[in-house]
């Protein structure tokens, strides 16, 4: 464990009145070079993340990097490319992706309970914290964007943005249209200045819709068996829409403590030299997101290519 700064070494204290048998240290690069270290945790500011990165991978160890992976995709890919010549590996922490709901839905979707997916919709809101190094949309949307990722099996292809300041240069408040060839359409509302904590993922399939809440203290995820129905004859004026209601029902949910998944598949994933879902390739894709979506912000929303 490292910090540099006066806040930082409370906590090492902290720490090691905690943890007799911890070793702390104020230099990073004590922890990167240490001879008995295999694999380096790296949790700062995204400023910082592709110095310390690069250099644990150079001084030969594997790298968990707190999301996002790196403030730029230039730096992603020398990662990515850094971690491929030394065989080493490179993972991102999208914790999210670890959750017991997150793995319900996707096995949902992998099912085919919910059908087709026409629709991903996401609000992430509340009051706080505001950063100083990044945007809203930097802090909180590589959460849904690497949950979407998992979640859906296909690539977007375009995206658009808008954005708004109110306290510095930095949004606080954003909202993110993202495409798919499918014709399937997510949205994301990310917000600093909302009076109410939400976090809230809207899935609608032909067969079935879905509602998470990851506030909700039990039935985190309610499946309603609710759609539509098209009929058609020979012209557009005969067209017919039927909607169907029918039960609700709230899956089991695994109860898991998403960093210590996250970190065991690390350990077995180096261990057993085996490629992470969420590796330095599934980072790129969410940085990438991320620029593609300040793109757009600077260009009032003009829809961007990813």
């Amino acid at each position: 464990m490292a910090a540099g700064n006066g806040s930082g070494s409370k906590r090492l204290a902290t720490a090691s009145a905690r943890y007799p048998a911890l070793r702390t240290a104020t230099d990073p690069q004590e922890v990167i070079r240490g001879s008995d270290v295999d694999a380096v945790v790296i949790a700062t500011p995204v400023s910082a993340h592709f110095d310390l990165a690069f250099a644990a991978l150079q001084a030969g160890k594997h790298v968990l990097i707190e999301k996002p992976l790196t403030a730029t995709s230039d730096q992603a890919r020398r990662l990515i490319e850094e971690s491929a010549r030394r065989k080493l590996t490179t993972m991102v922490d999208h914790t999210f992706v670890y959750t017991g709901a997150v793995r319900k839905i996707r096995e949902l979707v992998d099912k085919g309970d919910l059908g087709r997916i026409y629709y991903y919709d996401s609000a992430r809101v509340n009051l706080g914290l505001f950063q100083r190094d990044v945007n809203v949309i930097w802090d909180l949307a590589p959460h849904d964007f690497s949950i979407m990722s998992y979640i859906i099996h296909e690539e977007p292809v375009a995206l658009s943005a808008c954005g708004t300041c109110h306290v510095n240069d930095m949004e606080n408040i954003a909202y993110i249209n993202v495409f798919f060839q499918s014709n399937l359409l997510a949205h994301f509302n990310v917000n600093w200045i909302s009076p109410v904590k939400i976090r809230t993922t809207f899935i609608g399939g032909a067969k079935k819709m879905l509602v998470w809440d990851d506030v909700a203290a039990d039935e985190k995820i309610k499946v309603y068996d609710k759609g539509f129905e098209v009929q058609s004859t020979e012209g557009l004026h005969d067209l017919l829409v039927s909607y169907r209601t029918g039960d609700m029902w709230a899956p089991k949910v695994e109860q898991i403590e998403a960093l210590r998944v996250e970190t065991q598949y690390f350990i077995d994933c180096i261990k057993n030299d085996k490629t992470p879902f969420n590796d330095g390739v599934a980072g790129l894709r969410v940085v990438k997101m991320l620029e593609a979506c300040k793109e757009s912000i600077m260009s009032q929303g003009k829809m961007i290519a990813l």
